[in-house]
């Protein structure tokens, strides 16, 4: 578990399933017109069998004033050393350089995924989720075609931009 003096983050289990949707479904449906539904993601109401199973986890970024979820990322090990990142959202009020949340999630996954000998990560994302694009680029995220991902990528039928990350250089 990370903390700084704001928030913490922490693994999250099945109970935290409805903080989950609350936080992610919105900026998927309403900031950014993502055409989704939650029943297009039912992951999320299992997060213990879907994503913390061997290799894969599922984090939050919990305010320290009252606990309000700000922040999530999930990774699913598919096996071959690999695993696909889903689920990262911060919270508007809370994203940008000045809180670190979303880098600091994102840092959290890598140090596990090294711990599980995992050396290469995949994910899928939306176009339009410009300011996402950028900040898998400026961690490394090699942008890929959809042809180009491997037989064993779980692709979201949204997804319409993929990215790679080689943990082994």
């Amino acid at each position: 578990m990370q903390v700084n003096s704001l928030y913490e983050i922490k693994p999250l289990s099945n109970a935290y399933s409805d903080r989950a949707v609350a936080l992610i479904l919105p900026i998927q449906q309403i900031e950014f017109g993502v055409r989704v539904t939650i029943q297009e993601q039912p992951d999320l109401f299992d997060i213990d069998r879907v994503y913390n199973q061997p290799g894969g986890g599922f984090w939050g970024a919990l305010h320290l004033k009252d606990g309000e979820l700000i922040g999530t990322i999930a990774l699913i090990s598919v096996g071959h050393n690999a695993g696909v990142i889903r689920k990262m959202f911060v919270k508007k009020e809370f994203r940008g350089k000045e809180w670190g949340i979303a880098q600091q999630l994102f840092q959290t996954l890598i140090d596990h995924s090294q711990t599980k000998a995992i050396t290469d990560l995949y994910l899928g994302t939306v176009e339009k989720l410009k300011a996402a694009c950028r900040f898998y680029e400026r961690n490394g995220f090699n942008r890929i075609r959809a042809e180009d991902l491997p037989a064993y990528f779980l692709r979201m039928p949204v997804d319409d931009t993929f990215y790679h990350l080689s943990l082994s250089k």
